[in-house]
């Protein structure tokens, strides 16, 4: 992305849904009861986001995002699981 060039009306708002999912997973994993768990799941998802960030194909983009939607809400699953 050069800086001459602004993102366009959709890209800014896939951004927006990818750091709003990236806070929401870091939330999430906060959650996690065990240190190791936690610090191992925080590697996983910045590992995850970073691999992909330099990705363009929206088609991709919107599968990536529901990927780590599935995966979010079976962290929750398993949080309120280990809860109950």
């Amino acid at each position: 992305e050069t800086a001459d060039r602004l993102p366009s009306p959709s890209q800014f708002l896939r951004r927006q849904q990818v750091l709003q999912l990236y806070r929401r997973i870091l939330r999430a994993i906060r959650e996690v009861p065990a240190e190791a768990d936690r610090r191992y799941l925080k590697d996983w998802a910045r590992e995850e986001f970073r691999r992909n960030k330099d990705a363009t194909e929206e088609d991709a983009i919107g599968m990536m995002i529901m990927q780590g939607n599935r995966q979010l809400q079976e962290l929750q699953r398993t949080l309120k699981l280990a809860k109950s």
